[in-house]
């Protein structure tokens, strides 16, 4: 049975101490994993986590982000990786997307219009950067003129997280990988055909998928619980609703499409939809979902493990899920 490739990614759960994040860092390094994700959220800013995750891990490569990019622009995007990358000697790499209205239009007071124009001209105008280039680009959304590292260019790997038929686009035009969030493996083999299709058209060679999958070994009732709440925002979501629905949970959908009060909400949630996007159960259940998982086209998995105080950190998990590979 083929199963992906895993790597770990930080959960950053809102229920638990933000310093947690160093603990499934040390962890994922110890337990041999390849490679760290280390987005951006309301903790952390991801470049000073990166810095301090290399001081506390030996050898895992890491890879940052995805940062938004409506709030953060090529240059310091290329700027930041270059200085973890020559701070600390470790392979990084970078991920970007569109991110949420949420974050951009509300915590950050900027404009989230165009934003599938901004992915794709940031993932140009990025990729000219971190290969050492001095850069000039005028697209629509954005701008950088004249600007090169001073740094080692990292050359790092770029990824561009997609779900709309635009962003698969970009990843299939300009990305070394394309990663996708809280999808079904049935959803995945879908935008696994698209960005294949589009990559041949443009006759590039196809990128890796990876798919950011939770996940919980024999979890407790306080793992299942901490996933249902992180499910919560998705629901209504244009695109997640339909692959809610189509997993077999329209009328959860149709009642978060209402806008009830959170609560409301995830008292609804069922554990089987936590199962439809996780990787929830035993090792026969983790190991048969990953198959599904490789079936559908994903490449690798990027573990965002429960953590909880029967198991901080998300070890139990990661330990039980690395034996599996």
């Amino acid at each position: 049975m083929t199963i992906p490739r895993l790597s770990v990614s930080l959960g950053y759960w809102q229920d638990r101490p933000p310093e947690e994040a160093l603990v499934t860092a040390e962890v994922a390094d110890r337990l041999g994993y390849g490679e760290l994700w280390i987005g951006e959220m309301a903790t952390y800013d991801a470049f000073a986590l990166a810095t301090r995750v290399a001081e506390v891990t030996g050898q895992i490569s890491l890879t940052i982000g995805p940062l938004p990019v409506s709030v953060r622009d090529p240059m310091t995007i290329a700027r930041g990786v270059a200085s973890v990358a020559g701070l600390t000697g470790r392979a990084v790499g970078v991920a970007v997307g569109t991110s949420s209205d949420v974050v951009v239009a509300d915590w950050h007071g900027r404009d989230r219009r165009r934003a599938g124009t901004a992915l794709r001209e940031s993932a140009v105008a990025l990729r000219q950067l971190l290969d050492g280039h001095k850069t000039t680009f005028e697209g629509e959304v954005v701008r950088t003129r004249g600007y090169h590292l001073r740094l080692p260019a990292p050359e790092s790997e770029l990824t561009v997280a997609a779900f709309g038929p635009s962003a698969v686009r970009t990843a299939a035009l300009h990305a070394d990988r394309m990663v996708l969030n809280l999808i079904t493996p049935r959803s995945a083999a879908a935008l696994v055909d698209r960005m294949r299709d589009e990559a041949k058209r443009a006759d590039r060679a196809v990128p890796r998928v990876a798919a950011w999958v939770t996940a919980a070994v024999d979890p407790s009732d306080a793992a299942i619980e901490q996933i249902r709440r992180a499910v919560v925002a998705y629901l209504a979501a244009p695109g997640y609703g339909e692959m809610f629905a189509e997993a077999g949970f329209e009328d959860l959908v149709r009642f978060a499409r209402t806008r009830p009060h959170p609560r409301d909400l995830l008292a609804e949630i069922p554990r089987e939809l936590v199962a439809a996007i996780g990787l929830v159960g035993d090792h026969a259940t983790m190991r048969s979902r990953l198959a599904e998982y490789a079936a559908a086209g994903v490449d690798e998995v990027a573990m965002v493990a429960a953590s909880v105080p029967d198991d901080p950190g998300g070890e139990r998990t990661l330990a039980a899920l690395r034996a599996l590979a």
